[in-house]
């Protein structure tokens, strides 16, 4: 006589797995609640239109598909290779990107390919769509704003001295062959913080007070002062005039033209535990960068981390927008 056992069969068995993972609270089924989809993948569209295939040729997968495992990419901070098993594998995973039914699914290179072919232009594209939902919403820039960077980190590269110098030069090392010179990412640097050396990238972001939503973006390498991109990430838009920077962003030029704007520069007064309070919570907004897989780039290049670095903003602002409509916060 066999042993009874607590495991029991049965043909609709993922029809039960489904539900118990809805019970459970599947973040990705929320995702898909809140977001839509349709639209941002109509602004990808826009700025980089799907190609039109050879007659007889396999047709692409619909960008609506691509943007959601883009989504799940970073997300998760999965590599292409990453992404291709648990696409089939995960329940989760093939339901959010409409392939649970699906005989075939995107793999590694159609995922790189989708990346290249809309480029930076497309990640832009995304993170202006995503904003645009939670301007539908009514969750407009309040507060102030809070402008500060974070070092994001990339592969560290083993070149010897005779390299570094060459690369620094603005070329390349005559013996690397192209394999090798794929793998080498020339275009980011190195920089020193809190008396540590980091390697990669950097990503400055403007962050309203109220709803901590990244409100703008800048990408560069690491190297690059936070100064330089206080123009590029101010948003004159916010509702307050207060301005919360880190200490290093001011001076006496931009103290001055600031104050000619009708701006209050709160830089100056991190002492003050109000002003302290209210510089954390960019730091939460970092927090839960690191918290989605972390930011360390899989990437080769400036450009490639560029697509990263908007994408990571990108999905920020989507779980926020996630969280608001969930909750059932209403914007004021």
């Amino acid at each position: 006589m066999n042993p009874r056992s607590a495991i029991k069969t049965d043909l609709f068995a993922d029809e039960h797995h489904r539900k118990k993972i809805d019970s459970l609270g599947d973040p990705l089924a929320d995702i898909e609640s809140h977001i839509d989809f349709a639209s941002l993948a109509a602004e990808v569209d826009e700025v980089a239109p799907r190609p039109v295939s050879a007659q007889g040729g396999r047709p692409p997968y619909p960008t609506e598909t691509m943007v959601r495992i883009l989504v799940l990419k970073r997300l998760y901070n999965l590599s292409d290779e990453q992404m291709e098993y648990p696409l089939l594998d995960r329940m989760s995973y093939k339901r959010f990107c409409g392939l649970a039914n699906a005989t075939n699914v995107p793999d590694r290179t159609t995922v790189w390919t989708f990346e290249n072919r809309i480029g930076e232009a497309g990640a832009k594209a995304l993170f202006d769509g995503v904003s645009a939902q939670l301007l539908r919403k009514g969750f407009i820039a309040r507060g102030g704003q809070i402008i500060d960077a974070t070092l994001v980190p990339a592969p560290k590269q083993h070149n010897s001295r005779g390299e570094k110098e060459l690369i620094e030069q603005g070329a390349m090392p005559a013996d690397w062959k192209p394999a090798k010179r794929r793998q080498k990412d020339i275009d980011a640097t190195w920089t020193k913080k809190h008396g540590k050396s980091h390697f990669g990238y950097k990503l400055s972001i403007n962050v309203d007070k109220k709803y901590k939503i990244i409100r703008r973006i800048e990408t560069d390498t690491a190297s690059t002062h936070d100064s330089q991109h206080f123009g590029s990430v101010f948003d004159a838009g916010n509702t307050s005039r207060d301005v919360y920077a880190d200490r290093g962003y001011p001076s006496e030029a931009r103290e001055a033209w600031l104050k000619e704007k009708g701006f209050r520069n709160q830089s100056q007064q991190r002492r003050n535990p109000r002003i302290a309070k209210t510089r954390v919570r960019v730091e939460h907004v970092f927090g839960v960068l690191e918290q989605m897989g972390g930011k360390l780039l899989r990437t080769i290049g400036q450009a490639r981390a560029r697509f990263a670095m908007t994408m990571m903003a990108t999905c920020y602002n989507l779980k926020r927008l996630t969280y608001f409509q969930k909750a059932g916060i209403e914007a004021f």
